[in-house]
C-alpha cells in the first residue's frame, strides 16, 4: 500500500515516514507543500493521502476540497494530520470529506495502527 505524507514540517514527514514504513510496511512518499502533494497525487497513485490541516499557501482544508473536485483523485481517502482535532472539529473535516483525522502530536509507535483502522473503515 503507497501512502502520501503531505505536510509542512521536516520533522513530522521524516518521524511518520520513519514510523509507516518500519512499522506499517507501507510505502510511502512525501510532499512538503499541498500543492506539491496534489502534484504527486496526479502523477503517481496513491492508496491514501494523509494531509496536514495547517500549511502555508494552501491549506489541508482547501487541498481537500481540490482533491474532491477532481475526478482522477475524488476517491483517494484523506486522513487529516492537525493539532486541532476536538469533536466539533473533527465531525467537521469528516463532512468535508476526510476519512479521518489523527491528532499532532501522534505516537510514532501507534500510527501505523491508527491508519489501518480509518482505511478499514471504508
Amino acid at each position: 500500500m503507497r501512502i502520501l505524507l503531505v505536510d509542512d514540517e521536516e520533522d513530522v514527514r521524516r518521524l511518520a515516514r520513519l514510523s509507516l514504513e518500519a512499522i506499517g510496511r507501507y510505502e510511502v512518499d512525501v510532499a512538503s507543500s499541498a500543492r506539491e502533494g496534489i502534484e504527486r497525487a496526479r502523477a503517481t497513485p496513491c492508496d491514501l493521502i494523509m494531509l496536514d490541516v495547517v500549511m502555508p499557501d494552501l491549506d489541508g482544508l482547501a487541498a481537500l476540497a481540490l482533491l474532491r473536485e477532481d475526478p482522477a483523485l475524488r476517491t483517494i481517502p484523506v486522513v487529516l494530520l492537525t493539532a486541532r482535532a476536538r469533536p466539533d472539529e473533527e465531525r467537521r473535516y469528516l463532512a468535508l470529506g476526510a476519512r479521518g483525522v489523527i491528532a499532532k502530536p501522534f505516537d510514532p509507535m501507534t500510527l501505523s495502527d491508527q491508519v489501518r483502522r480509518l482505511l478499514a473503515q471504508g
